[in-house]
């Protein structure tokens, strides 16, 4: 990971589109929708899945969500994904058409899930089953950051399995489960395959697609005011994303 020099917007979608294919893969939470206290509090804006829709006909259904919630959990809050997906940081993999790609989730064990449940139990934090794996949320009680971190990268190593950071979470995930692996999945297949790729997203997590589409030709595109990232392109907010998708 790199730091920018004061990256700025991008250029306009209708630019990109007109200098060739291009795809988009956007994360959910902090860029399509604001964070909330819980992954349960999210208040999505109203239509959100048909303007998605919208936007990936004028891709040529070159659009993605790459995203560490579930596609079944977006789903719930939004309706039915018009668009491809990626859930469950890229396990979780289909086309726009609804066919899967890849092998799909791999589930948790169950000695692994058991310890995080105590974990968020003894220490007054949530809990999150996934698809994928498991979330310990410490959003409304920071002190407990530290600790929930520690004790699921012990855990991870432990089992064979990965811990992956975010914004108040810590997650326990498959080895192979990454969003930068599921934007490289997706460029090998129509009718993303041959066009130039640019991924927005606000976490951690979303380095792995920022790097996935740069060594694609494409880049990554920030959102929020982090300064060590390897995006090229920033944009400051979620209402300033919708702003540039013309959503």
């Amino acid at each position: 990971m790199h730091s920018s020099i004061n990256p700025g917007p991008p250029p306009s979608l209708a630019s990109l589109i007109e200098a060739g294919p291009a795809a988009l893969f956007l994360d959910f939470d902090g860029t399509l929708v604001e964070l909330a206290p819980g992954p349960d509090a999210i208040k999505p804006r109203d239509g959100l899945a048909d303007a998605l829709g919208a936007l990936a006909d004028r891709l040529g259904g070159r659009c993605a969500v790459v995203s560490g919630r579930g596609l079944s959990d977006i789903e719930k809050h939004i309706g039915p994904l018009p668009v491809a997906g990626a859930g469950s940081h890229g396990s979780d993999m289909r086309r726009r058409d609804g066919i899967s790609v890849g092998a799909g989730a791999k589930a948790l064990p169950q000695e692994i899930e058991q310890a995080l449940r105590a974990f968020a139990e003894e220490h007054g934090i949530d809990y999150e089953e996934k698809p994928h794996g498991g979330a310990l949320h410490y959003r409304a009680k920071p002190d407990a950051g530290v600790a929930a971190e520690n004790f699921a990268n012990e855990l991870a190593e432990k089992h064979g399995w990965a811990a992956q950071g975010g914004k108040c979470v810590i997650e326990v995930v498959a080895k192979t489960a990454n969003k930068g692996a599921a934007v490289s999945a997706f460029m090998k297949e129509p009718p993303f395959a041959g066009s130039r790729p640019f991924f927005i997203g606000d976490d951690l997590t979303d380095e792995a697609g920022f790097a996935a589409c740069e060594a694609a030709g494409g880049a990554g595109i920030l959102v929020g005011t982090r300064s060590d990232t390897r995006a090229v392109f920033r944009l400051p907010t979620v209402q300033s994303v919708h702003k540039w998708l013309e959503l």
